[in-house]
């Protein structure tokens, strides 16, 4: 069908409002154009073939139709007549286009008012109509700013329509009539339409599956919206809108990959577009249940999903840290451990203390994958079997692969102790280094948005032959610590191979500062406290900067007889890395017998009379008491910056004789607890309103 018969009185066209959003980019309309141009040159007379439409059109005999598939060419033709129509000096073609574009009012007609062709998303037909179909609209396009043009899809019209514009005004008038004829004379569409949406979503899909581009997430969104209420389909359309604007259009196909292994815990096999429909999606809309998906798992995703890609809970110093690992996890090379943030945020999206402990483990484990080199496979694999078990679990944070083997924490050891800049690539040694740095800043909220972060040695990988360098350090010893951990820094500006030759004192004073004669990172700051840079000096800083990484990911060795085995890399580099071992649990601080064990029982023992007692099942806690024991559980607790949610749950219960902070005040444990601990205790008691030892 030519385009003068579909920009005709015979059609007038309605995006519904579940459709995806207007998104063809500028090279997507320009080529377009050049497409029209190069067809104009040909001889063959053979006419430009554009692709085909879908469309609902319940009555054959009136023009109304809904386009389910055709959005992006309907509305850039749209864009393109507009261009012409303003283009145009001559009154009466300027007028014929504008009526290609809006159906005016016609003294016989029994139609009110005009009708634009196209009707965009309701969403944006006021920007649609003041900024492309009203006449002289497309003149302002190349002012019109991004307070104007607030989204995506509005930007997009913005976009293209600057765009085509710049390129036609270069054009004779001869030119864009000879382009606007072939336009409407010489150019097709196929349009397909159907009397019921049923049936244009099947053949939607079909006609999709068959290699036109639409993206997976598009064909889902048309099963979901296509089986629901006619009542309904507005409110699921914008709630389906506002998850991918949330999400990211660019990351909507991701989320979904996401959502597929949440719900299998089984490793992709084939594409999204076969595999979400039967693993997930299917089992939804044939019973009726849609809306429910909508509901209970795109929304709960997206926004969990959302918090991966911008980490923020808000301000309050119980989200702090999982702000801060989730923080960390983005900048791991990989996405893989995603779906199981996915899950513990989806399974305890409120619950900050969990939260703390599941995604500090997982970014654990995902920067041990990472430094180790594991292949994607194997990764997933690891992942897969992890997910398997939390799915199962009653208490998640005791499933053993949560934890690395001890396997795994000596080749982690291994990878780090050694010539970290030949090992990693520059992503992976960044993510090393900045992690280290903000153990050393002791910042829990350092964040790392340098535009540029280059990682940097302090002894030279290539010294001058006449350097002191030569001198400090003979070939056996640079082969060792060039390329170690002891000898790197990091700079917030492009390295410069020259600058880096320079010998140490020299490199202090200028390259290793900002430009504004300050040191950005406290690895840098810390290495340029140094005096001299020797063989002392690097070998020191070594074993004190894998140290803190080994504490920090919990890397150490298992103690004699546990199954642990330090290989002789580990036992090269790690001489000064042991972690002196705990005070024997028998004894407490001040010689009293058992405290440490009375107090463990009594600290399970407030479990389980909260669960019988009062009613309250404190999860969570339990787990911090399989994992650290009531000690160290207890001192967390106390270290948190505020009262925690089972205290909150036991004062709602008017059960505060069952807190941890009772258990700590009780006169034969008090000896355990700093006198900072004991006052934090009874302050929280104090202001609930109870009275420690009533």
């Amino acid at each position: 069908m030519p385009l003068e018969k579909v920009f005709s009185k015979e059609y007038v066209f309605t995006i519904p409002r579940y459709q995806r959003p207007y998104a063809w980019e500028v090279e997507h309309a320009l080529q377009l154009l050049d497409d029209l141009t190069d067809a104009l040159a040909r001889t063959d007379e053979e006419a430009y073939f554009l692709g085909s439409i879908v469309l609902v059109k319940p009555d054959p005999h009136k023009p109304d139709a809904d386009v389910i598939d055709g959005q992006q060419r309907l509305t850039t033709l749209t864009i393109l007549l507009a261009v012409l129509r303003d283009l145009a000096k001559d009154e009466l073609l300027a007028k014929d286009l504008h009526e290609l574009i809006t159906e005016e009012k016609k003294a016989w007609s029994n139609v009110l008012g005009t009708r634009p062709r196209l009707t965009p998303r309701p969403q944006d037909i006021t920007f649609f109509r003041e900024h492309v179909q009203e006449q002289g609209a497309t003149t302002g396009l190349a002012t019109l700013t991004d307070a104007v043009a607030d989204t995506d899809p509005r930007r997009a019209v913005r976009n293209n329509g600057k765009a085509l514009y710049a390129a036609l005004a270069k054009r004779s008038d001869v030119e864009r009539l000879a382009l606007l004829k072939l336009l409407l004379s010489d150019t097709e569409l196929v349009v397909v339409t159907t009397p019921n949406e049923s049936s244009a979503h099947r053949i939607f899909g079909v006609m999709n599956a068959r290699g036109l581009e639409l993206s997976p997430t598009d064909i889902f969104k048309s099963a979901v919206i296509g089986s629901l209420s006619a009542a309904d389909e507005d409110l699921y359309a914008d709630k389906w809108d506002s998850a991918e604007d949330a999400v990211g259009r660019e990351n909507f196909a991701d989320l979904f990959r996401d959502i597929r292994f949440v719900f299998t815990a089984e490793r992709a096999r084939v594409e999204l577009l076969k595999e979400f429909p039967k693993q997930v999606l299917d089992d939804y809309v044939e019973s009726g249940r849609a809306a429910e998906f909508v509901d209970d798992v795109l929304d709960k995703y997206a926004t969990a999903f959302t918090r991966t890609v911008t980490p923020y809970f808000g301000p309050a110093d119980e989200w702090r840290a999982v702000n801060r690992w989730l923080s960390w996890l983005e900048q791991v090379d990989n996405k893989d451990w995603r779906p199981l943030a996915l899950w513990a945020l989806g399974e305890r999206p409120d619950d900050p203390a969990f939260l703390d402990a599941f995604l500090g483990r997982l970014e654990r484990l995902a920067a041990s994958l990472m430094i180790r080199g594991i292949n994607t496979t194997d990764r997933l694999q690891r992942y897969t079997d992890l997910l398997r078990r939390l799915k199962v679990a009653d208490h998640p944070l005791t499933v053993s692969e949560l934890d690395l083997t001890e396997e795994e924490k000596s080749a982690s050891r291994d990878r780090l102790g050694g010539p970290l800049y030949q090992t990693f690539q520059s992503k992976r040694l960044r993510y090393i280094l900045t992690r280290l740095d903000a153990i050393l800043a002791n910042g829990p909220g350092v964040a790392y948005t340098h535009s540029l972060i280059s990682v940097e040695h302090v002894l030279p990988q290539t010294p001058k032959d006449d350097s002191r360098w030569k001198q400090l350090f003979d070939d056996e010893q640079r082969e060792k610590w060039t390329h170690r951990l002891g000898n790197l820094l990091l700079l917030n500006k492009r390295k410069n191979s020259e600058a880096n030759r320079k010998e140490f004192a020299e490199k202090k004073s200028t390259y290793f500062l900002s430009s504004s004669g300050t040191v950005t990172f406290a690895l840098t700051s810390q290495a340029l406290s140094e005096p001299d840079w020797t063989v002392a000096v690097v070998e020191s800083r070594q074993a004190k900067l894998l140290k803190l990484l080994v504490r920090e990911w919990s890397l150490e060795a298992a103690a004699a007889g546990d199954g642990g085995s330090a290989t002789e890399t580990s036992a090269l580099m790690l001489p000064a890395v042991e972690v002196p071992a705990p005070a024997p649990e028998s004894t407490s601080t001040d010689g009293a017998p058992d405290a440490p064990k009375s107090f463990d029982m009594a600290m399970r023992d407030v479990y389980v009379k909260a669960k019988k007692e009062a009613g309250y099942n404190a999860t969570y806690f339990f787990e911090m008491l399989h994992q650290h024991g009531g000690l160290e559980t207890a001192r967390r607790l106390l270290a948190s910056g505020g009262v925690s949610v089972g205290f909150t749950s036991l004062w709602e219960r008017q059960r505060l004789d069952l807190t941890v902070e009772s258990v700590v005040l009780q006169p034969e444990f008090q000896a355990l607890f700093s006198d900072d601990e004991l006052d934090t205790a009874r302050r929280r008691l104090q202001d609930h309103g109870f009275e420690p030892g009533t």
